[in-house]
C-alpha cells in the first residue's frame, strides 16, 4: 500500500481529485489518500484579532461572556470542515480509491506531520489556493512540510475552471 497524505485548504474539486490520481495511476501497488483539513479556531481567532489590534484590554473581559457564542461558531466550523473532508473522500472514491479523512484544530504543519507519522505516509501532496505572499517569503505548508517531513512533498494550486469570454 502506497499512502499518500493530502492536505487541502478547502474541499476537493472533481478536477482536483482527478489530477490527484493520475498523479499515482503507474504506481504498482495500490494507493490509499489520506484528507486532511486543517480547521480554525474560533476562539483562538478572536482573541489574536483582538490582541493584534491591541483592544484586548477593552474587550478582554467581553469576551469571557462570549464562549457560548464562540462554541456555536466552532461547531458550524467542525460541521463544514467534516463535510468538506467527507466530499472530498467521496471524489476520491467515486475515482475507484481508497481514501479516508479527517479535520484537525492543530497548526497545519503540526498536523500534517503526525498524520504522515500515523498512516506512514510516503507521500505529501499539498493543495491550495494561490498564496503569492507566503510563497515568496517561503512560510507557506509546503515550504515547511519540506523542512520538517523526510517524505516528497508536492504542492498543487487549486484547479480554476477558465471562464469563457463573451
Amino acid at each position: 500500500m502506497y499512502d499518500v497524505v493530502l492536505l487541502v485548504e478547502q474541499e476537493l474539486t472533481e478536477p482536483d481529485a482527478k489530477r490527484v490520481v493520475d498523479l499515482h495511476q503507474d504506481l504498482p501497488e495500490a494507493v490509499k489518500y489520506h484528507v486532511l483539513v486543517p480547521c480554525h479556531n474560533a476562539e483562538a481567532g478572536v482573541e489574536a484579532s483582538l490582541s493584534a489590534l491591541g483592544t484586548a484590554d477593552l474587550y478582554g473581559s467581553g469576551l469571557a461572556n462570549q464562549r457560548e457564542d464562540l462554541a456555536e461558531a466552532q461547531k458550524a466550523i467542525d460541521s463544514e470542515a467534516k463535510d468538506c473532508t467527507g466530499r472530498s473522500v467521496q471524489r476520491l472514491q467515486d475515482l475507484g480509491q481508497q481514501a479516508e479523512g479527517g479535520i484537525s484544530h492543530d497548526r497545519p504543519i503540526d498536523a500534517l506531520t503526525s498524520t504522515v507519522k500515523k498512516v506512514g505516509g510516503q507521500e505529501v501532496i499539498i493543495l491550495t489556493r494561490p498564496h503569492i505572499v507566503a510563497e515568496f517569503f517561503h512560510l507557506d505548508w509546503t515550504n515547511s512540510a519540506r523542512r520538517h517531513l523526510g517524505v516528497p512533498v508536492l504542492h498543487l494550486l487549486e484547479y480554476e475552471e477558465q471562464k469563457a469570454k463573451k
